[in-house]
């Protein structure tokens, strides 16, 4: 659409500015005008904004005439973003030279900038009555036309351009855009093949290729394909209509060798294959890939091998191993990728960020501190890496690193926060409750509403049966942040019984079983406790038997106590 000058004017030429301006040789009267206004375009080029404006109203206290001054002033303004002084100084300009091309075009940028949609037609319409060579005009035209929905005068102009410039493809797409917003579109594909008798086009090819497969032409769409491909053997868009094409139709020896062509293409870039195939490993039915495991294995090798350091391609690779659910590839792939790019850190986040989502907590452990090395202000690096080591168990390793972290980003609150949050599960692991507890303190001094830390805290003091006060006053907060967590809802609800008021409990446990407590063996068996002391016996055990059936070592006397139950009301 329409354009404002751009913020900086790059008008240094004199005979530029003699064509503006309309001055003559500076030998004639008048030459210090000129060379003000030189100067007052060279402090432009140079964003000397005020300097320019300056020498421009100095010229105009000697001369309120001066056209080329006010044309300038208003090009200062759109430099400072002031549009409406902007416009004032060029309708002065148009007032006083209105056969000057550039004021008037200024201005009519201005008013379509501002919305002002019939002043901008009006005022091109004008111009072009005037300038009638000027192409940009016709294509502006076009476009305000278009954006007003009078299409058939966009069109029409669309037809002027072409009498008065030549048929070319942009010309000829714009139409064919415009007729399908028209809902004309057979008229639209029609003027495509018209353009196609008498020129050669893979662009054009190409949709109208795309337009007979719609409609389920397979015959006459590769035919079109082939006739763009001959005349750019690399099209990228008719490769991928073609093969395509073939795998809609279930031809598919034909549609890898047009993979295999357009993958071993050293002339396609490397980004569009990357494209393509992520395309497929994330869009394409599951059933077709594990059917063509070995050919799509073929592509995806020879692209990484044709473009082996290239960071699209070797992630795509690591991405299509990955779902195809070989991790060990996979980590090649990303591997290689970090390798090739030591200095990103975006390889290097993916390469962890792999490793964990595969479990490989070994790898975790090492890569994260190798990249952490490398970028010693990530310390999301770090962090990674302590979960690698927590699930290999190696405790002390986990709180080494959130000591780390508290020491290399002391002001990074969201970094320090985590630090002590993770201390503080730690040391409760450890069975150091009393170092547990203070730093849980320390990561609620940092953010008192950390629902994360409010929960674990308050249900550890629960399972102590200490200070309930003080874990229903946090778990409260929890569940007022996040009233359908169920894991939430369950510490609450257990306080509650601690407290002795199970019939208050019940209502939260019923919330959380709406919300996957279902599938927690510890909720199952507290709400089971909590229907016990309130007599409903018989759905106390179906709740009992559901954890049972759930259990897997988070309740190791489950069983014991299920027994003891029954054997206490005569069960």
């Amino acid at each position: 659409m329409l354009k404002i000058l751009k913020s900086t004017v790059l008008l240094c030429l004199l005979s530029a500015l003699m064509q503006v301006s309309g001055y003559a040789q500076e030998s004639r009267p008048g030459a210090e005008a000129e060379n003000m206004v030189l100067s007052a375009v060279a402090r432009m080029n140079a964003n000397d904004i005020e300097g320019a404006r300056e020498i421009l109203f100095r010229l105009l206290a000697q001369d309120a005439e001066n056209d080329a001054a006010w044309y300038y002033l208003g090009m200062t303004s759109l430099m400072d973003k002031d549009v409406s002084e902007a416009e004032t100084y060029l309708k002065t300009a148009v007032d006083l030279d209105p056969d000057n091309f550039w004021y008037r075009y200024r201005l009519a940028g201005i008013y379509g900038a501002t919305q002002r949609t019939e002043l901008t037609v009006d005022m091109y319409e004008k111009l072009l009555e005037d300038f009638p060579k000027r192409s940009e005009l016709y294509l502006d035209l076009v476009d305000l036309y278009a954006a007003q929905g009078e299409f058939e005068k966009a069109l029409e102009t669309i037809g002027q351009v072409e009498t008065v410039f030549g048929v070319t493809e942009s010309l000829v797409m714009y139409r064919f855009n415009l007729l399908r917003r028209m809902d004309r579109h057979e008229e639209a594909f029609r003027s495509l093949e018209k353009f196609n008798e008498e020129y050669s086009s893979p662009y054009v090819l190409t949709t109208l290729a795309d337009w007979q497969m719609s409609m389920y032409n397979d015959s006459t769409a590769i035919a079109y394909y082939d006739e763009a491909l001959d005349l750019a053997p690399d099209y990228t868009p008719a490769l991928l209509g073609k093969a395509e094409t073939y795998r809609l139709i279930r031809r598919y020896d034909d549609y890898f060798d047009v993979l295999d062509s357009f993958v071993s293409s050293k002339d396609i870039p490397a980004s569009a294959k990357s494209e393509y195939l992520m395309a497929v490993v994330q869009r394409t039915d599951p059933k077709f890939i594990r059917s063509f495991i070995p050919q799509l294995d073929s592509v995806v090798t020879r692209s990484a091998d044709l473009h082996s350091s290239d960071s699209t391609i070797l992630q795509t690779a690591g991405v299509y191993y990955y779902s195809t659910d070989r991790k060990d590839k996979a980590k090649e792939y990303f591997g290689r990728n970090a390798a090739a790019w030591p200095e990103s850190k975006a390889a290097n986040a993916t390469l962890v960020e792999f490793l964990m989502y595969a479990e490989d907590w070994e790898a975790l452990s090492e890569e994260g501190r190798k990249a952490f090395e490398k970028f010693p202000g990530e310390t999301a690096f770090l962090e990674m890496a302590s979960v690698g080591d927590y699930n290999l168990k190696r405790y002390d390793d986990v709180l080494e690193i959130c000591r780390k972290v508290l020491e290399v980003a002391p002001s990074d609150s969201s970094s320090t926060l985590r630090a002590w949050s993770t201390m503080g599960d730690i040391y409760h692991t450890l069975g150091d409750a009393k170092k547990s507890y203070k730093a849980y303190d320390k990561a609620l001094k940092i953010n008192p509403d950390y629902v994360y830390v409010l929960n674990n805290y308050a249900y550890y003091l629960s399972m102590e049966g200490k200070n309930l006060k003080k874990a229903y006053n946090m778990s409260r907060k929890t569940i007022e942040a996040e009233p359908n967590n169920s894991t939430y809802l369950d510490t609450f609800g257990w306080i509650l019984f601690l407290q002795g008021k199970p019939d208050q409990a019940k209502p939260y446990f019923k919330q959380a079983m709406l919300y996957g407590g279902k599938d927690s063996p510890v909720i199952l068996d507290h709400y089971a406790e909590v229907l016990y002391a309130l007599k409903e016996y018989d759905m106390a055990f179906v709740y009992w038997n559901l954890a049972r059936q759930k259990n897997a070592g988070d309740i190791p006397d489950l069983d014991e106590r299920i027994e003891a139950r029954k054997k206490a009301i005569n069960r």
